[in-house]
């Protein structure tokens, strides 16, 4: 784990060098929340994305136990403030073999426009093929049009449909 840690850390470099001289201004930039204080800051663009959060302590309580299967949490930051975030973890199944799956992707409404989700995928792919995975993977609602046609101008291609049902999970017996 430690070692796709810091392969993260050499691409996120990369990628965020190619992005921050392509910002439109010199405050912008690429970086992991991995502090408690960074990730507080992170709280009020990911509730845009994911409504049902019931609180900023809820969100930091999910995201410590997501970081227990690798999960971490880039986002682009102007002016010291949270604009756009992306959710990932690396995963390996028998369909894709290594991968990364983006769980999150979202830039604040006041941000949007501004290329903040396409330069988080492109930083995402270098991750990826530094860590030497096989594919980039994320899911999307059928019915998210906007999100759809944006991924496909990203170069993401569909290639499944997703099935589930909800579960009404049982208390544990101890």
């Amino acid at each position: 784990m430690q070692q796709n840690r810091d392969v993260v850390d050499q691409s996120v470099e990369s990628a965020k060098s190619a992005a921050a001289s392509a910002a439109a201004s010199g405050g912008d930039v690429l970086r992991h929340a991995d502090t408690q204080e960074s990730l507080r800051a992170c709280y009020a663009v990911m509730k845009q994305l994911r409504p049902h959060l019931k609180s900023e302590e809820d969100f930091l309580e999910r995201i410590a136990r997501q970081q227990t299967q690798t999960y971490r949490l880039l986002a682009a930051w102007e002016d010291g403030q949270a604009v756009a975030l992306a959710g990932y973890r690396f995963q390996e199944n028998l369909v894709y073999g290594k991968f990364l799956y983006v769980d999150d992707l979202v830039t604040a409404e006041t941000a949007r426009g501004n290329r903040w989700g396409a330069r988080l995928l492109d930083a995402l792919t270098v991750v990826a093929e530094q860590a030497g995975c096989m594919r980039l993977v994320l899911d999307t609602g059928l019915g998210n049009a906007l999100a759809q046609r944006f991924y496909f101008r990203q170069g993401l291609l569909t290639s499944s449909m997703r099935f589930g049902k909800p579960i009404n999970p049982m208390k544990a017996i101890v």
